[in-house]
């Protein structure tokens, strides 16, 4: 999860200072990214009256299934309480026991479809990363099974790669770490010219342009904008995507560039062996000692969970905190029921994308589930009151250079 308002965090393939006990010199490049509920593959330019592209998997999500799953552990009927006192370690999960097998196979069927001789060795850890110095991917612990799907969004309030579309933007993402860190594509000058120095440090926050079209658009909140690595891995996704209208859809961006950038690097490198085969395991679920309950504690800490937002004050003016009669709706839902055709209003009557509103409309959704807002009072009303508040605060948020913490 990267709320845009938070300030204090490192992350989706981040550089993570918690990470000491990374072996051989490895840095985790870890990432993190959010789900918008409206299909991101390209901003639509917002002057139309026609609704923004919507994906039922976004809008209804359908999470992971443990279909591959013979027998359930002990800890599926824990309650959170006593869950979150497990380490981590102990919950004995494999990758081979988990649905996260057929995804996997799914993306080395799209590599080989594009004559990619790599296929990155996936393990389970505490995070979405890939090592810099290992052309694999980390995946995280919460992948292996809805429990702890379930108690991630419940500390989290989102769980990250929980629906199918998702993981697999995702996993081409990773991927195209792997690919980079496998042929060790940054040393070329040509990756440099286009997409900037691999090695410049990651920043602790980064200040995306909304409007560049510089950028491709795959991982929220414009993850190609963070660095260097991630605007690469960003733009192979983007190419890898099976039945990628890329030259269509980016048509006119300074963007197309990059893409059939890496359209032909990818033609040179298809079929080679690569020069990086580590096959080491990174933080492996195995030889995390610590509990869930420290684990999380690390992540509220990390991402400011409790911060408050800008968006606050108003959003407690609109909502009550105080639970109305049974069958009254969550703030959270009220704003989820009507986002696309508050998305589409604002974008109208502001002449901003479409993308860039659901941002802001993404992130409030998250302040009201946190503070457990409820609607009272008529909703018609509060549609109205909303919209105007939605539309001055994404002008001051998109213009006044708002800062995402990676």
């Amino acid at each position: 999860m990267s709320p845009l308002s938070r300030q204090s965090k490192s992350t989706k393939s981040r550089i993570s200072k918690s990470d000491s006990n990374v072996k051989k010199g490895s840095t985790r490049r870890r990432t993190r990214t959010v789900n918008s509920g409206i299909d991101s593959t390209v901003a639509t330019r917002v002057d139309s009256a026609q609704s923004p592209k919507s994906n039922s998997k976004f809008s209804n999500p359908s999470i992971i299934s443990n279909a591959n799953v013979s027998s359930q552990p002990g800890w599926v009927k824990f309650s959170d309480e006593k869950l979150l006192d497990l380490r981590i370690c102990d919950l004995e999960l494999k990758l081979e026991d988990t649905a996260m097998v057929e995804y996997r196979d799914r993306l080395y069927a799209e590599l080989k479809d594009r004559n990619l001789r790599v296929r990155p060795h996936c393990w389970l850890s505490d995070d979405w990363f890939s090592p810099d110095d290992v052309p694999g991917i980390a995946i995280p612990f919460y992948m292996a099974h809805r429990r702890l799907m379930r108690l991630e969004r419940s500390q989290m309030l989102e769980v990250e790669g929980g629906t199918k579309e998702w993981c697999m933007r995702i996993m081409r993402h990773e991927a195209g770490h792997s690919i980079d860190t496998a042929f060790r594509l940054h040393r070329r000058k040509g990756y440099k010219a286009m997409f900037g120095n691999y090695s410049d440090p990651y920043p602790e926050t980064y200040r995306p342009r909304p409007r560049s079209k510089k950028f491709v658009l795959h991982l929220e909140p414009w993850y190609a904008q963070s660095h260097p690595a991630e605007d690469f891995a960003e733009t192979f996704a983007v190419w890898l995507k099976p039945k990628s209208r890329w030259r269509k859809e980016y048509d006119g961006w300074a963007a197309l560039k990059k893409i059939e950038f890496v359209d032909q690097l990818m033609e040179r490198i298809g079929g080679q062996r690569p020069k990086q085969t580590s096959r080491a395991k990174i933080d492996p679920v195995h030889r995390i000692n610590k509990t869930l309950r420290e684990h999380y504690a690390e992540r509220h800490a990390l991402y400011s969970l409790n911060a408050p937002s800008v968006f606050d004050p108003d959003l407690k003016k609109l909502f009550t905190t105080e639970r109305p009669a049974s069958g009254s709706k969550t703030a959270a839902a009220f704003l989820q029921k009507n986002r696309v055709d508050l998305c589409k209003t604002i974008a109208r009557w502001t002449g901003e994308y479409r993308y860039n509103i659901n941002q802001v409309i993404r992130e409030m959704i998250e302040r009201c589930r946190l503070m457990k807002l409820y609607v009272a009072g008529d909703e018609s009303d509060i549609k109205q009151d909303l919209l105007l508040m939605m539309t001055v605060h994404t002008m001051n948020y998109l213009h006044a250079g708002h800062r995402v913490a990676l």
